[in-house]
């Protein structure tokens, strides 16, 4: 049987082969029910509006192909997030034990779920593992579908006044008839380990001031970078989308190490020339394979925040999860790289972990 259009668009980008701009336009908007948007997840905040047409058929100088032949797969260094992740969670326990010892304080974060949602309920699952294996408290509060704003508001404000809960992290998305914006800001300032409230994300954006916490993906992201040794002062960095959860915190992180920082997002006309001078890249707009072989300088360092569902009959789930970048070609020319998954993601709970320990010092003043 012939396959559709539809479905050969997807079998090749699966395969990171450069489609046309009218067949990645047909395919891009179809990422499946396990497309994840939320906050402080394994997953970014996904810009739906970045442009459908910037995929282009990879062009290349003749330099540029000299130099990424000399490249090989062997060379590329491969970013490895779950060890590093694991290296954080390690030294978190052994300061929680030092803590608990000296002044008798547990950290102790709190989860607010509202709604029946699988892929939500996963991720809460998940940081409830996380914390019991760093020795962190977990609180965890199950609400229904139908549950009122002043329920919810009520459970955040409970958790504002107990001294035994040193963050509060809201499950995103709530449901439709609640005013996210008020009931995250209801969360006070010293306990919001997500990092984003406004005035951390102020302070975060303004020279000689500290925010009290840093948004736990971008954070994951440098912190990989400090790890790998990867020298950022001086070096030209590339953001590719703009969210508030990702793209926006990563840039001023980013400024803050000295680097010139430039952010393509969805209004950007030349992204691909401009990612090209990069010498760290950093992906984080949701859409998959997105940043090809072309679109990359020999010997620079990209960290994929992207993790995508695309269609993949071998795979028992019918899926596969893969980044904003193509990592097969990518491969071929960066000196290194996150992979995905196992790159990005398990680095955003080890931070959420950190803030909840940094809050626990700070409110108990332990040094």
């Amino acid at each position: 049987m012939a396959s559709s259009p539809i479905t050969m668009m997807k079998m090749k980008l699966n395969n990171c082969s450069p489609p046309s701009t009218a067949a990645a336009a047909r395919f891009l908007p179809i990422l499946g029910p396990h497309q994840i948007r939320f906050r402080s997840s394994l997953a970014p905040h996904h810009n739906p509006s970045f442009p459908r047409t910037i995929i282009t058929r990879p062009t290349f100088s003749s330099s540029s192909i000299i130099t990424a032949a000399m490249a090989s797969e062997a060379s590329v260094k491969v970013i490895d997030g779950k060890k590093v992740a694991k290296d954080v969670r390690d030294e978190i326990n052994a300061e929680i034990t030092r803590m608990k010892d000296s002044i008798g304080v547990v950290p102790g974060l709190a989860v607010i779920l509202v709604g029946d949602r699988k892929d939500s309920a996963t991720y809460v699952r998940n940081k409830k593992k996380a914390c019991e294996a760093a020795g962190i408290k977990s609180y965890e509060v199950c609400l229904p579908e139908n549950s009122t704003e002043e329920e919810v508001l009520k459970y955040i404000s409970d958790f504002n006044d107990d001294p035994m809960v040193h963050g509060i992290l809201v499950q995103l998305p709530l449901p439709s008839h609640m005013d996210e914006e008020k009931i995250l800001h209801a969360v006070c300032i010293e306990k919001d380990v997500d990092g984003f409230h406004p005035l951390n994300i102020g302070q975060l954006a303004m020279r000689g001031r500290e925010p009290l916490f840093v948004p736990c993906t971008p954070k994951g992201c440098i912190e990989l970078l400090h790890r790998y040794n990867v020298e950022i002062k001086g070096k030209k960095a590339v953001v590719i989308g703009r969210s508030n959860i990702v793209g926006m915190p990563a840039a001023l992180l980013l400024q803050r190490e000295d680097a010139t920082v430039s952010i393509v997002h969805s209004r950007t006309k030349n992204p691909e020339e401009i990612t090209r001078q990069a010498d760290i890249i950093i992906a984080a707009v949701g859409k998959p394979n997105m940043v090809r072989g072309s679109w990359i300088k020999p010997g620079a360092v990209i960290i994929d925040v992207g993790i995508n569902p695309v269609e993949d009959a071998t795979n028992p789930r019918g899926y596969r999860l893969v980044g904003d970048v193509c990592y097969e070609e990518a491969i071929k020319v960066a000196s290194a790289i996150t992979p995905v998954p196992g790159g990005v993601g398990p680095m955003t709970i080890a931070m959420l972990l950190s803030n909840t320990l940094l809050s626990a010092k700070r409110i108990n003043n332990f040094k």
